[in-house]
């Protein structure tokens, strides 16, 4: 099994955004972001797409699920502010899957630190996982236990 860990392309600044946080839309960078991600993954076998509710991590997923001709799963095991304990839940429930997560960096923050403190060589930059909007995370799985993590960049915007 392999998670492919998405955290959300480019989404508008929290701060200039007067409506619920749970709406707030990705950018023209992050659309052309999350195209970018089909080009990522273009080799890569996939079972499911599952996202959190919130509109920039969905938005982040749609044009692979478009490739893939996949529908996207909602999670809230996924949503900002969650525990470990929801997450990893999630993970065991997909233990025989090849998917993407699409979550929040907070999210993916504490999945990573979780998979170091298992053992796992995580890469590292100035003493923190990197973790850009539209970057991916590969975790590949064995006996429901993470064998290895490896980051891969946000793919460069594509052209309009």
């Amino acid at each position: 099994m392999t998670l492919y860990v998405l955290r959300h392309a480019r989404a508008g600044r929290r701060s200039a955004w007067k409506r619920p946080d749970e709406l707030r839309p990705l950018t023209k960078v992050g659309r052309r972001q999350s195209a970018g991600v089909v080009e990522l993954l273009a080799d890569r076998s996939l079972d499911g797409i599952v996202s959190s509710p919130y509109v920039r991590c969905v938005q982040s997923v749609e044009p692979l699920a478009a490739d893939r001709d996949m529908k996207i799963e909602v999670s809230d095991a996924l949503a900002e502010g969650v525990g470990i304990d929801d997450v990893l839940g999630l993970v065991h429930e997909l233990a025989d899957d090849d998917v993407v997560l699409c979550t929040h960096g907070d999210v993916l923050r504490l999945l990573l630190e979780h998979v170091r403190g298992e053992g796992v060589k995580v890469r590292r930059r100035n003493g923190a996982p990197p973790m850009e909007k539209g970057s991916v995370w590969e975790l590949e799985i064995r006996k429901r236990a993470v064998i290895r993590a490896t980051y891969h960049r946000p793919p460069p915007p594509a052209a309009k």
